[in-house]
Parts: C-alpha cells; structure tokens; sequence
C-alpha cells in the first residue's frame, strides 16, 4: 500500500511539472522555442542564418516632413483697388509691371458722388468756420459786459453742430483714402497707391463707367518676400516650431533650393484633412516663386542626438510596440520599446533600448509567431 501511495504522488508530481513547463514553453516547428517573452533558437534552425542585426547608438538626427505648398503675397503687401465711388475713367497713370510707391497715382476719375462728397465738406467747412467766429464775437461781447448770455449759449451750441457736421464730412471722404485738406472742388478723384509695389493686374480702360462695386481693375503687391502656405497632419504638428528653416522647392528650377523661415503656425485644424496650415516666409528677389505656384516645401526640425532603428525591426501588437533584442547567438529577448518620428525608414526610441545593445533588423517576423 506504501508503494502504491509513492507511486501516485510520483506520478501527479510529474504531471504537474509537465503542464507547468507547457504554459511557460512552447516549440515551434521552425526550429525555436518560446519561453516567456525569450525566443530560443535551436542549433539546427533554419531562422539563424536569415537575420540580420543592427547595434544601438546614439547619432545625430533631424526630423524631415514634406508637404505640398502654396505661393501667397503677404497680405500687408498685397492690395486690390476697386473705386471707391461709381465714375468714368478719365485718366491712367500706370503700367504693367510698373514700380509705385504709397501716394503714387493710378487712375483719374469722374464722379458725381464724389463731387457730392466734395461739396457736402466744403460746405460744411464754410459753415464752421462760420460758427467759429460768431462763436469768438458773443464771447468777446460778453466778456466786454455787452453781449447777451443767451445769443452767447445758441452761438456756442451752433459751433459744437457745425463742427460735428465737418467731422462727417471728413470722415466720408478718409474712409475712402482721400484726404480732405487736399481735396479740389471739382477736381476729377485721383485714386493712389496705398503700398510699395508693381502692378500685377491693370484693367484700366480710359472712358470706361465704373460702378462702386465693381472688381478690383488693379492689383498692386511687393513681392521681394512671400508666404508659402503649407499644410501639416496633426500628429506631426509637435515638429514644427516658429523660425525653423525651411527648404522649398519648385519644378520650374529643379536644381535650386530656396530657403526660409516658419513665420506661423495655425491655431486651428482643419477638420476633413486633419492638418494644420502652417506659413513659410522667403525672400523672393528674384521673383521666382509667383502667387499660385505650387511647390514642394521640406520642413527641418533642430537636430537631435536620438536612437534609430530601422522601421521593420519594430513589430506592434495592440498598442505595444516591440523589438528582438539579441542576448546571445540563440537567445532573443521580445522587449516593448517606445517610438517618437518615423523618418526615411527610420524610427526614434524614446525608450526601451540602450546604446550598445543588439536587435534584430531584418528576419524578426520569423520569430514573430504568436503576434
């Protein structure tokens, strides 16, 4: 009966130990073994000969995004004229192409309201000055003990009326860019250049009628700087920093590389595409890069000093993200790692790798079995 009741526990015993081995071992026919998170290779599989390993280091890296752009004039160098009242077209001063300055004449033209608006502020001028001086007599009467404290009040109230009406006048004429003081009764309207530029658009035809919402018939813009509006995903928007260098691109000079600078990033994300716009100043001297052209804009970030790894070391599962780390010639640790940027075939560890360590860079999916 002893022997018996030996027997026994023997045999539980060494069913226990084998169930325990096969939840922590299990073979493969490809020649390894699992135990845990630890891949055993066996000396006759077929596996070793077909990896290929990569040893950590730290190097420089620079973070590159490339994105489409979009030449713009800079808006405070970029202008549209349309007249400001309905009128003909008496005169041009201007050219395509032409240089002008602020102040510069553009276009002479005929117009009854602006005549209208003349005579409503010069009118309104004669009657305050007018009242400024009937104003200045009831105050001297008065303080000479002869004048009437009454006329002295309707004189005073008749000055603030008057001078409120002037101010309309003014005011009518500066909305539009015209300066009273300069203004000529009956004089045709000028209309000027209110920037530094060259013409880009002249669509003056002498004698033609303009109403006052007509298009823009000139386009004046200074073009030794543009904007490249570029567009960036969401996920990548932590890269990009104001007064980054930038490199662009334009097919037209396929040979040539055009610098700038990160001027803005955009607050807002646009909802279908999920990016960011994002603004790039160049110096444009030469006027290469025109408003509308399209170009290839390379965003740089600060060089860092960063772990690569290739892109097909790194393995997922779920949201982990994994590596075969090499502990010797027939062990391999499966070890979660955490990646930043995904550049050229290359992947920044942020964590889980030390330098002088070895993974595995090609040949993984091998030994990737059960994930």
């Amino acid at each position: 009966m002893a022997f018996l009741l030996l027997l026994s526990v023997a045999i539980s015993c060494l069913l226990y130990s084998c169930n325990d081995s096969k939840k922590n071992k299990e073979e493969f026919s490809d020649g390894y073994t699992l135990k845990g998170d630890t891949i055993v290779l066996a000396g006759n599989s077929n596996i070793k000969p077909r990896l290929n390993f990569s040893t950590i280091s730290e190097q420089y890296f620079v973070m590159e995004l490339t994105t489409a752009g979009i030449v713009r004039a800079i808006p405070t160098a970029y202008a549209e004229i349309a007249p400001p009242f309905a009128g003909r077209v008496l005169k041009s001063y201007v050219r395509l192409g032409q240089k002008v300055q602020p102040g510069s004449p553009l276009l002479d033209i005929s117009s009854p309201d602006y005549f209208n608006a003349q005579k409503e502020y010069f009118d309104a001028k004669q009657e305050f000055q007018q009242a400024t001086l009937n104003l200045k007599r009831q105050r001297d009467l008065l303080n000479n003990g002869v004048g009437v404290r009454r006329e002295f009040e309707e004189a005073e109230t008749e000055y603030i009326t008057k001078k409120s009406a002037l101010f309309n006048a003014s005011a009518a004429l500066k909305i539009f860019n015209i300066a009273p003081e300069k203004t000529v009764l009956g004089k045709p309207l000028t209309i000027v250049s209110p920037i530094r530029g060259e013409v880009l658009t002249n669509k003056i035809v002498r004698g033609q009628y303009l109403k006052e919402d007509a298009d823009p018939i000139i386009v004046v813009a200074e073009l030794s700087k543009v904007w490249i509006v570029g567009e960036v995903k969401e996920k990548d928007i932590r890269f990009i920093h104001t007064l980054d260098d930038v490199e662009v691109k334009v097919d037209a000079f396929p040979d040539r590389i055009i610098k700038g600078k990160i001027y803005h990033v955009n607050e807002v994300v646009n909802e279908q595409s999920r990016s960011v716009e994002v603004l790039v100043e160049c110096e444009n001297l030469n006027r290469d890069l025109k408003p509308g052209m399209y170009v290839t804009v390379l965003f740089k970030n600060m060089p860092e000093n960063s772990i690569l790894i290739p892109a097909q070391s790194v393995f997922q599962k779920e949201e982990k993200q994994f590596v075969f780390v090499k502990i010797d010639d027939t062990h391999f640790e499966k070890r979660q790692i955490e990646t930043g940027a995904t550049s050229n075939g290359k992947v920044i560890v942020k964590s889980g790798l030390r330098t002088g360590e070895v993974i595995v860079s090609e040949g993984g999916s091998l030994m990737n079995r059960d994930y």
